[in-house]
């Protein structure tokens, strides 16, 4: 199975009516910090769509429910590899922990 990434896009931030774009079904996502690379999120889901519009910041205390700001950092960034069934998200999600640990180990 081979698996297919889009491209790299920037979160939309909805305070400037930006819209997410991601398949509605199941698939792989990867969500980095823009400036650095490093990963923020990854997973294999049911529906890309609604896992990708759900990552955001916790709440760090009461006061910040109540602040309107965007859920979103400003410089997180995502793709996403859509599949037929989750089934088949979390294999090629395991295959890709594996080609990563595999890499790691052989540059230590």
């Amino acid at each position: 199975m081979k698996t297919t990434w889009g491209e790299w896009k920037r979160y939309p931030r909805a305070a400037r009516g930006e819209a997410l774009e991601a398949p509605i079904g199941p698939g792989l996502y990867e969500v980095r910090k823009a400036m650095t690379g490093e990963l923020y999120a990854f997973g294999a889901v049911d529906n890309l769509a609604e896992t990708l519009s759900r990552i955001g910041w916790p709440p760090r205390s009461l006061k910040s429910l109540f602040i309107k700001r965007d859920p979103i950092p400003p410089d997180l960034e995502y793709r996403t590899c859509a599949t037929g069934t989750k089934a088949a998200a979390r294999i090629a999600a395991e295959r890709m922990i594996g080609r990563r640990e595999a890499y790691i180990a052989g540059a230590a």
